[in-house]
């Protein structure tokens, strides 16, 4: 597993989930250490727009061609966008998790709550600590 592939710009979730903050909309999605551990991502079960979401709460899932393995919210608010190109191309997900494979935006309710998330140098550490 290659730890250099962790965006500095974004904020993580001991979950695997990563979320991209611009103003108060955050950009979501799964890290490169997640998509390897699903293996072939098949399916991706998208979130509602208008659905509200609790941070570190499950709002939508992933299947692969090894499980089901839900995706945890990593800001409370409400669904905005999702990307409706993983639906009909979920390889995108392994393909590019951190730009095409991104999953849904949410307009971010409490940006506080950001401050619970690790950066890249953590999430690097959190890891090496896994074993990776």
């Amino acid at each position: 597993m290659d730890v250099s592939n962790i965006p500095e710009s974004l904020k993580y979730t001991k979950e695997h989930e990563w979320i991209k903050v611009e103003g108060n909309e955050g950009t979501v999605g799964i890290t490169d250490y997640a998509q390897h551990a699903l293996t072939d991502v098949v399916f991706v079960e998208l979130p509602e727009v208008g659905k509200k979401v609790q941070q570190l709460k499950a709002f939508c899932t992933i299947e692969s061609v090894k499980s089901v393995s839900d995706v945890f919210a990593p800001a409370s608010g409400e669904v905005i966008d999702t990307n409706k190109g993983v639906s009909e191309k979920p390889e995108l997900v392994n393909q590019s998790p951190y730009e095409n494979g991104w999953i849904a935006k949410i307009k971010i309710s409490n940006k506080d709550e950001l401050n619970n998330l690790m950066d890249a140098a953590q999430y690097r550490t959190y890891l090496e600590g896994l074993g990776h």
